[in-house]
């Protein structure tokens, strides 16, 4: 197993159990999961604690679009595939799997820093379940708030009634992953529109082109498509679109 999965293993691990109200260190036991009242103490069954990790896990896949460089990388690929004028090539599949791999490169500095602050340190029983999120949560929190843009901040500050004057490690989480969100949406549509331009410029050459030879029945992105494949492998265009989007992480 590679160093980048095992983070992201590790992450999703320490993610669904930070979920969980309490926890209790191992005692010699398969529990992990119990409840304290200041009197006793009730622990759940086996089953019940399976069900609630992976009921916990299934938030992973949402933690993974929403908090890390995922949503611009897939947006902005299909827009790409919208803009040549292909509607499933590449497939759907192919695009989520591109997407993940630059994801899993572009955040590998996050993922390092987790795995070597928080989920060793956890593994190895030398900091509490709870302290290794706490530890977890703060590169990722530096590097939503380098990607958020301001405005969108703001924004989200107002909406939950908080002061615009807040220093960034008093923000809230659930502040910061809805800013992120929106920034991405924002930066991802402007990278797209960029990639959008020439495409537009082939497009409107071929339908002057055909109008002027009264070819009016036939379809002018019959014609371009190829045009438009050619100039997009001729300037290596999957290598530009994947340093453009690489670059616009810094």
């Amino acid at each position: 197993m590679t160093l980048a999965w095992r983070v992201i293993l590790g992450v999703g691990v320490l993610a669904a159990l930070a979920s969980f109200p309490t926890y209790a260190a191992d005692n010699g036991g398969l529990s992990f999961l119990t409840v304290t009242d200041g009197q006793s103490e009730q622990e759940y069954s086996v089953k019940l604690q399976i069900l609630l990790l992976m009921t916990a896990l299934s938030f992973l896949p949402a933690f993974l679009l929403m908090a890390t460089s995922f949503t611009r990388i897939i947006i902005v690929l299909a827009i790409l595939r919208q803009a040549l004028g292909l509607q499933q090539s590449p497939p759907n599949r192919v695009m989520v799997g591109i997407a993940l791999s630059l994801t899993i490169l572009i955040m590998r500095p996050v993922w390092s820093d987790v795995y070597d602050n928080a989920f060793m340190p956890y593994d190895n029983g030398e900091i509490t379940l709870m302290q290794a999120f706490s530890v977890a949560e703060k590169p990722v929190r530096e590097f939503m708030l380098s990607q958020t843009q301001q405005n969108s901040l703001e924004q989200m500050l107002r909406i939950a009634n908080e002061p615009l004057d807040l220093k960034a490690e008093d923000i809230s989480f659930a502040i910061v992953l809805p800013a992120f969100v929106i920034s991405e949406l924002k930066t991802a549509f402007q990278i797209g529109f960029m990639l959008f331009i020439p495409f537009l410029i082939i497009d409107l050459v071929v339908a002057s082109v055909l109008m002027a030879m009264g070819m009016m029945m036939l379809s002018p992105l019959i014609i371009s498509l190829p045009f438009k494949l050619v100039v997009f492998v001729l300037v290596d265009g999957w290598a530009m679109t994947v340093g453009t989007l690489s670059a616009s992480f810094g």
